[in-house]
């Protein structure tokens, strides 16, 4: 199916009345809590707040919540938090986890360590979505947090891992563009040799569950008039539901601009784990998270990463 921006998405895991937990560590943050209550009250998750339970209580209060819908793990210590976090991950007590007051890299160097088990044998990236008001349906983008110059390799890794996420999420075969500069071959430019090199393996049935094209720019793979001017022939045309970019920076700067100046709303969060992962930065706007939650709960639906 398609969804129109996360309102749809959001009602869609609604109908499906299932709840799934979320595991927020290092919990005693409010700006953190406050979106996961908000998620709560959509009837889309069922929290269990890990961390220093005398500070999450004081949290949960500020935000006039009484802490009766949520769990409270008491672990003082953030990475501790994080290595419970696993822990209940394999005793089958939460389906996802959330990053709360604490770095990304020391909740990721436990994610990864050989002793937490959550690897699946592909790289972990990040797919982060955009509702555009331009855009006739979510959008999503990857990888514009982890990985900063995929090879040709890893950038098949990064589309596997967002087509299962998308799959998961009711997306079936997505149609995925591979930004370039321009739809032309160019030697001197790899992003374009890689984007033509995953255009094959897709048509020979190497590279499934999605219809690849590329290389593509941006405005023929989201914009009908400029493919109508430039005649161009695809699919994916107009009606991309993935952007994969060609480095870290070049998505960044997208994301980015589409969200300053364009007036879109964006969310995101890790897959190529054994569950998703969201790792929003301690910044990111409590409507950002609260979407973010929403959306890694959509992508375990169905989806095992294994």
């Amino acid at each position: 199916m398609t969804f129109t921006g996360f309102a749809q998405l959001v009602e869609r895991l609604q109908q499906s009345k299932v709840r799934k937990r979320v595991a927020v560590v290092a919990a005693d943050d409010a700006h953190t809590l406050e979106a996961v209550l908000l998620a709560v009250k959509d009837g889309v998750v069922t929290p269990v707040l890990i961390g220093d339970a005398a500070r999450i209580k004081a949290c949960l209060a500020e935000l006039g919540d009484t802490g009766a819908t949520s769990r409270i793990v008491d672990v003082v210590d953030p990475v501790a938090a994080a290595r419970k976090a696993v822990e209940l991950i394999h005793a089958g007590e939460v389906d996802f986890l959330m990053k709360g007051r604490l770095e990304t890299a020391p909740l990721m160097k436990v994610v990864v360590d050989k002793e937490s088990n959550l690897r699946t044998g592909r790289i972990m990236s990040h797919i982060g979505f955009l509702e555009i008001p331009s855009y006739h349906k979510l959008l999503a983008i990857t990888d514009v947090a982890l990985n900063t110059t995929p090879d040709l390799a890893q950038k098949r890794q990064i589309i596997e891992n967002a087509v299962g996420a998308l799959a998961a999420m009711g997306v079936e075969m997505p149609k995925v563009a591979v930004m370039a500069a321009t739809e032309e071959v160019n030697p001197k430019l790899i992003e374009s040799v890689d984007a033509a090199e995953l255009k094959r393996l897709n048509q020979i049935g190497e590279l499934t569950g999605c219809i690849v094209e590329g290389p593509i720019s941006y405005d023929l793979a989201v914009d009908r008039e400029a493919v109508a001017l430039k005649e161009y022939q695809s699919a994916v045309a107009a009606d991309a539901d993935l952007l994969v970019v060609p480095a870290l920076t070049a998505g960044n700067l997208l994301i980015k601009a589409l969200v300053y100046s364009a007036g879109a709303k964006s969310a995101g969060f890790v897959v190529g784990a054994k569950v998703p992962i969201v790792l929003v930065s301690r910044s990111s706007s409590t409507a950002d998270k609260h979407m973010s939650v929403a959306l890694a709960a959509a992508a375990c639906q169905e989806v095992v990463y294994v």
